[in-house]
């Protein structure tokens, strides 16, 4: 598919073709969702390219729902027949399924304004400045020290996406949006002593991305941990640099979902109005943050995305709810019904996760940890933490912190805690926040934390 696939306009009338044969077939309530979009995906290694991708993604998902029983089906085809059979199939498919008080599109739908969500000159990259750009980053990690023995998974990658939603309600509605991010990881040393480094560029459009910088960031970290040894078990100040912090955020943006909540699967279920956090913790779920991979102007149900407090001062304020969960706590929806394609059905998820950075640098971070660890990698950490208790132990590097200045670089210990005692440690925040794309959209800053397990020799 051409970047020039069908506009917004052609997708809404698809998608309002959909619904109106699912209605004619019998459905009370009905919405579809509608894509056109391509991906791509440049992996190079040694200076050579190891593989391209270019895929796209065009399809119609269809959401039925009759005497409370929901059904649903998908299909790639924007035909006129194909859609009316779609719709038809999603109302049938309601036939077999349980009965739910709870089902149904929402009340209350709208768009909100998101701003441009498109990169300017994105259309003008050729798939050679592609490669020319994740070769260059290559380049970068490679040349920034003869320490670098190596630079493996080097990878470029954007998307440009067309979306429209339409309800039985006489909603409908679309937006266009692109995004690119790249990333590389070095290896400083040879054999047992070799450790490696992750740099990270995200951005609306190539343009944006810094291929010098995102090379030397990888090759930097990985020199940092050259020569890492395994430290003493002990208790002490720990700072989670911006990527570890993420990690975290990420996950207990999962633990605020109202259907892990909901589904007993959340430490944090009952705690609403509570403290579980230092008074200095401020975090967001921001639907509508500018720079945000997650930025759109409604959600996967068509409820307009807006920004939700979930901790503020430390205080559990709310949960990030789709309309399902909402009906089921009495509650409206926070814009958090999220797709992951046309090929599935609306679930609670975050969009943009922030935390409101400090006002130390990093190396005031540090002056303040005193005698500490500084993580700069954890491994395992969504597996390794109990959903319900919060505890967690996982494998992580870094260095430690001697009067407050980076020293020894450290390998094969654990950092353990649990995620409400971690919370409520947090003793400064840094002031430099970044954005990082795993683990969904994530800004956060760097993170003190006055005291942790560390596990060693």
């Amino acid at each position: 598919m051409s970047e020039n696939g069908a506009s917004g306009a052609d997708l809404e009338r698809f998608a309002r073709q959909a619904v109106d044969a699912a209605v004619a077939a019998g459905a009370d309530q009905a919405d579809a969702w509608c894509e056109d979009g391509v991906n791509r995906t440049i992996r190079v290694y040694d200076a050579n390219v190891e593989s391209l991708v270019e895929a796209g993604s065009r399809g119609v998902g269809v959401r039925a729902f009759r005497d409370g029983r929901t059904g649903y089906a998908y299909g790639s085809d924007f035909g006129e027949e194909a859609l009316r059979s779609l719709g038809e199939a999603a109302c049938g498919s309601a036939a077999v399924t349980d009965s739910d008080e709870h089902a149904g599109i929402p009340q209350e739908t709208g768009a909100a304004d998101a701003g441009d969500l498109t990169a300017s000159g994105f259309g003008a990259w050729t798939m050679e400045r592609r490669v020319d750009l994740a070769l260059a980053i290559e380049r970068a990690a490679r040349s920034r020290d003869k320490l670098i023995s190596n630079v493996e998974d080097t990878v470029y990658s954007d998307s440009i996406d067309r979306v429209a939603l339409a309800n039985s309600a006489g909603f409908a509605s679309s937006y266009e949006r692109t995004q690119a991010y790249a990333y590389a990881y070095a290896f400083a040393g040879e054999g047992r002593d070799r450790m490696t480094g992750l740099g990270v560029g995200v951005a609306r459009g190539p343009d944006d991305l810094d291929a010098e910088r995102i090379g030397h960031e990888a090759a930097d970290r990985a020199l940092a941990l050259h020569g890492a040894r395994q430290p003493t078990s002990r208790r002490c100040p720990v700072v989670l640099d911006p990527y570890v912090a993420a990690s975290f955020v990420s996950l207990i943006g999962r633990t605020l979902s109202a259907d892990a909540v909901q589904r007993g699967r959340s430490l944090f279920a009952g705690k609403e109005g509570e403290r579980i956090a230092s008074e200095r913790l401020e975090l967001v779920d921001d639907g509508l943050d500018p720079e945000g991979l997650g930025t759109a102007p409604f959600d996967g149900e068509g409820v307009p995305r807006r920004r939700t407090a979930l901790i503020d001062g430390g205080v559990l304020q709310t949960y990030l709810y789709d309309t399902y969960t909402a009906r089921r706590a009495g509650r409206s929806s926070t814009g958090n019904g999220e797709r992951g394609s046309y090929r599935t059905p609306p679930s609670v998820d975050a969009t943009n996760l922030l935390v409101t950075p400090g006002t130390v640098s990093e190396s005031e971070l540090l002056q303040a940890a005193g005698d500490g660890v500084y993580v700069m990698g954890v491994s395992g950490l969504h597996s390794g933490v109990n959903p319900i208790s919060g505890t967690f132990s996982v494998g992580a590097t870094g260095r430690t912190i001697e009067g407050g200045e980076l020293a020894q670089p450290l390998r094969e210990m654990t950092i353990a805690s649990d995620l409400v005692s971690m919370l409520q440690a947090i003793e400064a925040l840094g002031s430099d926040a970044q954005w990082v794309p795993f683990g969904g959209s994530v800004k956060v800053p760097g993170l003190l934390i006055s005291e942790m397990t560390i596990g060693g020799s």
